[in-house]
C-alpha cells in the first residue's frame, strides 16, 4: 500500500517536475548557505581575538549580509515554486473531480452522499495540497538541514554536537504526541464548523417553515448547542497549541544551556574556540525549527495519503450510465417516435421490478398521458426515456434507435425532461430560462415563457426577467417554479418533451392552456406523467400503469366506459373533488 501511495504522489507531481527540480535546487543552495554563514561568523569571531582590523570586520560582515540576502532570495524562490506546485495540483485535482462528477448518473449523489462528496472535493483536496506542497518542502528541508548541518557541527566538536542534540528526540516525541492530538482537535473543529454552517444554510432555506410552526426557540437552541460545541473544540485546540509551543521552546532552551555549559568548560581548557561555540549555537538554533516541525509534517503526510486514497476512490468510480463505446450518430432530425419493447427496470439491490415488461408505441406529435397509482413506475418510465436511470439494451427506442446506442448528449438534446421539482439556480429568471441554450435571444426566452403561461407573472415582478431567483427558486411559488422549469425545457425545442408531474402545482385551467400551447407545435411528442386525471383526459391517449405493468391504454372516453384501474382512479378523483366542494 505504501508503494502505491508513493507512486500515486509521483503521478501527481510528474507534470510539475520542472518547478520541483528548480525548487529543490534552490532549497539545496539555501542549506549550503545556511551552513556557510555560521562558519563565516566563526572566522570573524576568532579573527577578532587576534586583532583583526575594523575594516576587515566590516568587509566580512558585508559578505555575511550578502550571503544571508542570497539565502533569503533562494528560500523565497523554493517556497514559491514548491507551494505553487501544491496549489496547482489542488486546482487541477478539484477541476478533475468536478468534471468527473458531471459524468456520473443523476442518482449517484444519493448513493454516495452529498456531504461525503463535498468533503472529498474540499477537505481531502486541501490535505493533498498540503501533502504535495508543505510536506514535501518540509521533509526535504529537514533532510538537507541534517545532512549539511550535522557534519559541520561534528567537524567543530563531535561530543559537544552529541550533547547539543541529545534532547532532540524528546522534542520530536513531544511534537508527535501533541501533533496527533492537534490533528484530531482540528478535525473536530472543522466538523463543528461544518455542522454550524449546515444548520445556518438549512434554516435560511426553511425560514418560512420555521416561522409557520413557531420553531424559532427550537432552532435558536440547536444553534446554541452547535455554536458552543464549536467554541469548545476551538478552545481545546488553542490550549493544546499553547501548551506545546512553550514546551518546545523550553526543550530548545535546555539544549542551548547544555551547549553553553559544556562549551564553556572546553573554552576554559582551550579545546574549543569562541567562534566555534558561536557557530555551534547558530547550528543548534537552525535545527530546532525543522526538528519541531517534523512531527507535524509526518502527521500531515499520513493524513494526505489517506485523502489521496479517498479522492482516487471517487475518481475511479465508473458512471453506470455512460456513452456507448461506438455511439450511433444521428445524421437526420428526430421525429419523436418512442417505442418500448418488454421494458424491464429494477433498481440495484432490489429484486422488485419497477417496470415489468412494458411495451407501447408513441407516434410523433402525439400527446400521451401516463397515469396510475403511487409507486406504479411512472417517474421511472419518465427518467428512462432520457436515460436518467439504467435502461437495458434493446428495450427502449427513439425513432427506432436504441437509446443505449446513442450518445447521452445527443439523446438529451432531443428529449427535454421536466421533473416535478424543477431546480432553479440562484440567478436571474432570464438566465434560468436560457440555461439549456445560453445563447438564446430575448425573443426566444419571451416566447418560451409565454408558452409556459409564465409571462403574466414575470410582468408582475418589479425587475421582470432580471428578477433574481433565490436559492432553489425559494422566492417563487411552487407553480411559478414549475412553469419556469417548463419554459426552460421549451426553449431548447426538443422533439420529445417528458413532463414528470411538472404541472402538479398548476391549476387545471392553466395546465390545459399550457398543453394547448405546446400542442400547437405539431412536431413535438409530449409524454405527460400526471396524477391529475382531469388534465390527462385532454390527451390523445392514456397509458395506465399498475405495479410496473401496462394494464390499460386508450382515450379517456374509452377507458371510463370499462372497468379497470383508470375508471377506479377517475371515480376516486371525482369523489375527492365533490367532497372538497361540499367542505
Amino acid at each position: 500500500m505504501a508503494a502505491f501511495r508513493i507512486d500515486l504522489i509521483g503521478r501527481y507531481l510528474r507534470p510539475h517536475r520542472k518547478n520541483l527540480l528548480i525548487g529543490a535546487l534552490a532549497l539545496l543552495i539555501v542549506n549550503v548557505l545556511s551552513v556557510t554563514i555560521p562558519m563565516e561568523v566563526k572566522t570573524i569571531v576568532d579573527d577578532l581575538r587576534e586583532g583583526f582590523s575594523i575594516n576587515d570586520v566590516f568587509k566580512q560582515a558585508a559578505w555575511i549580509v550578502c550571503l544571508a540576502s542570497a539565502m533569503g532570495c533562494f528560500r523565497l524562490l523554493s517556497r514559491q515554486l514548491v507551494f505553487g506546485v501544491g496549489r496547482q495540483v489542488e486546482v487541477d485535482l478539484r477541476q478533475r473531480l468536478f468534471d468527473h462528477m458531471l459524468t456520473q448518473e443523476p442518482g449517484w449523489v444519493q448513493e454516495v452522499g452529498s456531504g461525503e462528496v463535498i468533503s472529498r472535493a474540499t477537505s481531502d483536496v486541501e490535505n493533498i495540497r498540503r501533502l504535495l506542497g508543505f510536506t514535501i518542502l518540509s521533509l526535504t528541508n529537514t533532510v538537507l538541514a541534517y545532512c549539511f548541518t550535522l557534519p559541520a557541527m561534528i567537524a567543530i566538536d563531535p561530543w559537544l554536537t552529541l550533547a547539543a542534540i541529545a534532547l532532540y528526540p524528546v522534542m520530536l516525541g513531544t511534537v508527535s504526541l501533541f501533533g496527533g492530538r492537534m490533528v484530531k482537535q482540528r478535525k473536530r473543529q472543522q466538523e463543528s464548523l461544518a455542522n454550524l454552517s449546515e444548520l445556518i444554510q438549512e434554516d435560511l432555506s426553511g425560514i418560512s417553515a420555521i416561522k409557520i410552526y413557531g420553531q424559532e426557540t427550537s432552532e435558536r437552541n440547536a444553534f446554541n448547542q452547535l455554536n458552543n460545541k464549536y467554541r469548545d473544540s476551538a478552545i481545546g485546540l488553542a490550549r493544546t497549541a499553547s501548551t506545546l509551543f512553550p514546551l518546545l521552546q523550553g526543550i530548545s532552551s535546555i539544549s542551548l544551556l547544555l551547549l553553553i555549559a559544556i562549551g564553556s568548560g572546553q573554552l576554559e581548557r582551550g579545546t574549543l574556540s569562541i567562534g566555534g561555540l558561536v557557530a555551534l549555537i547558530l547550528y543548534v538554533e537552525r535545527l530546532v525549527f525543522p526538528t519541531a516541525l517534523l512531527g507535524f509534517t509526518l502527521n500531515t503526510f499520513q493524513i494526505g495519503q489517506v485523502s489521496l486514497e479517498r479522492v482516487e476512490e471517487l475518481l475511479k468510480r465508473k458512471p453506470k450510465i455512460k456513452d456507448p463505446d461506438i455511439p450511433k450518430v444521428l445524421r437526420n432530425g428526430i421525429s419523436g417516435r418512442l417505442e418500448a419493447k418488454e421494458l424491464t427496470i429494477s433498481y440495484q439491490g432490489s429484486n422488485r421490478k419497477v417496470l415489468d415488461r412494458l411495451s407501447f408505441v408513441i407516434d410523433p406529435g402525439e400527446l400521451v398521458a401516463v397515469v396510475g397509482p403511487i409507486g406504479c413506475g411512472k417517474t421511472t418510465l419518465a427518467r428512462a426515456i432520457g436515460r436518467m436511470v439504467e435502461v437495458p439494451k434493446g428495450e427502449l427506442f427513439l425513432d427506432k434507435h436504441d437509446v443505449v446506442d446513442l450518445r447521452l448528449e445527443d439523446l438529451r438534446k432531443n428529449v427535454a425532461f421536466v421533473p416535478q421539482e424543477g431546480y432553479l439556480f440562484t440567478n436571474s429568471l432570464a438566465e434560468n430560462l436560457r440555461y439549456g441554450d445560453p445563447e438564446a435571444s430575448n425573443e426566444r426566452i419571451e416566447a418560451s415563457a409565454q408558452q409556459a403561461r409564465f409571462m403574466d407573472d414575470i410582468r408582475g415582478f418589479p425587475d421582470g426577467f432580471k428578477t433574481l431567483v433565490g436559492e432553489r427558486g425559494i422566492t417563487l411559488s411552487g407553480g411559478q417554479r414549475q412553469r419556469a422549469a417548463l419554459g426552460r425545457a421549451l426553449l431548447v425545442r426538443s422533439p420529445v418533451i417528458v413532463l414528470d408531474d411538472a404541472l402538479a402545482s398548476v391549476d387545471n385551467k392553466t395546465a390545459s392552456a399550457i398543453l394547448s400551447s405546446i400542442r400547437e407545435q405539431k412536431d413535438r411528442t409530449i409524454v405527460m406523467i400526471s396524477h391529475q386525471l382531469s388534465a390527462a383526459a385532454a390527451c390523445d391517449r392514456i397509458l395506465v400503469l399498475e405495479e410496473g405493468r401496462l394494464v390499460q391504454q386508450g382515450t379517456h372516453t374509452a377507458l371510463i366506459e370499462r372497468e379497470g384501474t383508470y375508471k377506479r382512479l377517475w371515480e376516486r378523483e371525482k369523489a375527492a373533488e365533490e367532497l372538497g366542494a361540499v367542505v
